[in-house]
């Protein structure tokens, strides 16, 4: 399938009503704007608020970034086009996760074969090896699997030393996730797919980042944080939070 680049005449633009309210750079704006994009992709727009988070990636065009765990390939077919076809998105799908569920590899495969600056990447979460020289590691709504009860205790100490060596000094490391009730401690993230802030910024701090921002632009305060997330009263509705990391130069 072909792919149909878009550019943007300014540096800033503002979306309308329906999407995200505010400064939005252009790069993204416009890959958010692509009639290219699925339908089913574009309607999830609203709640995922994908133009105000990616903003805080600083995702210049002809950039190189990282969906760590791209899932069915939301962000990384916005991200494709935010970088446009001198750039490169990293589409990583972990082994653990299409060995669950073959859906993730045929998803994985769709994508890049429908985007030619999408390059796959597969492995088990321990043997995970990033390029160097990355702009941007993102990953939503999956910190938590890396505490998931079937992976060695390690697992989240070695895909966070791995993002930090595969960064350029100065990169991003952008992480969302569905919150868990603080001190509710590492159970969360097996029982309910949810975790502790607290705990994502002690583990990646850990690896040598420096958190630099958080947002509640996904906050949900009537969530109690208590149950799982893929139950059909909270799915959707869950409270996520937004940590921005930093690789010193």
């Amino acid at each position: 399938m072909s792919r149909r680049w878009m550019t943007a005449a300014v540096a800033v633009v503002t979306l309308g009503a329906g999407s995200v309210q505010g400064a939005v750079p252009a790069n993204v704006a416009a890959a958010l704007a692509d009639k290219a994009r699925p339908a089913e992709d574009s309607a999830r727009d609203g709640p995922r608020k994908p133009g105000e988070l990616l903003a805080m990636g600083e995702i210049k065009t002809g950039g190189k970034v990282v969906d760590l765990v791209m899932g069915g390939g939301y962000f990384t077919r916005i991200l494709s086009g935010v970088v446009g076809p001198k750039g490169q998105v990293i589409g990583y799908q972990p082994a653990e996760f299409i060995q669950f569920q073959a859906s993730y590899g045929e998803n994985q495969k769709k994508v890049a074969a429908a985007y030619a600056n999408v390059v796959p990447l597969t492995s088990t979460f321990g043997a995970l090896d990033l390029p160097d020289g990355v702009d941007l590691v993102l990953t939503v709504q999956n910190y938590h699997d890396l505490h998931l009860k079937p992976f060695p205790a390690d697992t989240a100490t070695k895909v966070n030393a791995e993002v930090f060596k595969s960064l350029k000094p100065g990169g991003i490391y952008l992480i969302v996730d569905h919150t868990a009730l603080a001190g509710s401690g590492l159970e969360a993230a097996d029982k309910i797919h949810r975790i502790d802030p607290a705990i994502v910024r002690k583990e990646v701090e850990a690896a040598g980042f420096r958190l630099e921002a958080e947002s509640a632009m996904l906050a949900a305060p009537e969530d109690p944080k208590t149950a799982n997330v893929f139950s059909p009263a909270i799915r959707g509705k869950t409270d996520q939070f937004v940590m921005k990391f930093r690789k010193p130069k």
